[in-house]
């Protein structure tokens, strides 16, 4: 078993995942890039390796449970623990939108990606994360998943019409709340970041956040001490409302 400490990013080979990963090898941590396209990864992990950082790379697409599975047997030899999995992976489907131009397709595919695909993927990881002292669990989510904030018609968040991305957050914050119970007593800190609006493929070039600031939260949690809170949601400026 390794002395590292190792973290597991999904969807780490650009924006918001790959500044995760690189956020949390400046902290020491041996970051393991999760690629669903495996040269993508390993470029990624080159240019990180090339900034001092200490990373690897595993094929992972959350919505293959072969590779699911390939990828944590590949964990479990090289590493036999994981102390951090961030659930990054996430997708805005094509025909994504208001509740009555959704199409059934654009759901189905939001929730296998961005729900069962990172049930399936935490459920893997989780007899590594078991072997680690003190594991830490972080889910990607949304201001845009606060039923209280899409729900005040005053809020931004209102305005925001993706069905398929927006209630498909919020049940990845039901999950975080569930499996925060379930692992209560075992030292493991589970918990939902909101990186907020940030300049990527999905948020657009033009949003008002660097993909740094966005990663922040995610890290923080990532790293909390054991004391740490468990099953919220949190953005920059703290706990978000449900």
């Amino acid at each position: 078993m390794s002395n590292h400490k190792s973290a597991l990013v999904t969807g780490a080979t650009k924006g918001i995942g790959r500044e995760i990963a690189r956020q949390l090898g400046d902290l020491g941590y041996t970051v393991i890039i999760g690629a669903r396209d495996l040269a993508r990864g390993e470029a990624t992990a080159k240019e990180l390796i090339a900034e001092g950082i200490d990373a690897e790379v595993v094929r992972l697409e959350v919505t293959d449970d072969d590779s699911i599975r390939a990828a944590a047997a590949w964990i479990d030899e090289v590493h036999g623990r994981l102390d951090v999995l961030v659930n990054n992976a996430a997708i805005i489907a094509d025909g994504d939108g208001p509740v009555s131009e959704t199409s059934a397709e654009a759901l189905r595919a939001s929730y296998q990606t961005n729900v069962i695909g990172l049930v399936s993927t935490t459920n893997a990881m989780l007899p590594l994360l078991r072997n680690a002292p003190a594991a830490r669990i972080v889910n990607l989510s949304s201001e845009l998943a606060s039923l209280t904030r899409v729900g005040d018609p005053d809020s931004e968040m209102s305005t925001i019409l993706t069905l398929g991305y927006n209630s498909s957050k919020v049940a990845v914050n039901m999950v975080t709340v569930m499996l925060a119970n379930e692992l209560r007593d075992t030292g493991i800190l589970v918990n939902a970041a909101d990186p907020g609006n940030c300049a990527t493929d999905m948020g657009g070039w033009d949003a008002p956040r660097t993909p740094a600031q966005g990663a922040a939260v995610a890290v923080r949690l990532a790293t909390l001490p054991p004391n740490g809170p468990t099953g919220r949601l949190h953005a920059e400026e703290g706990v978000l409302p449900w």
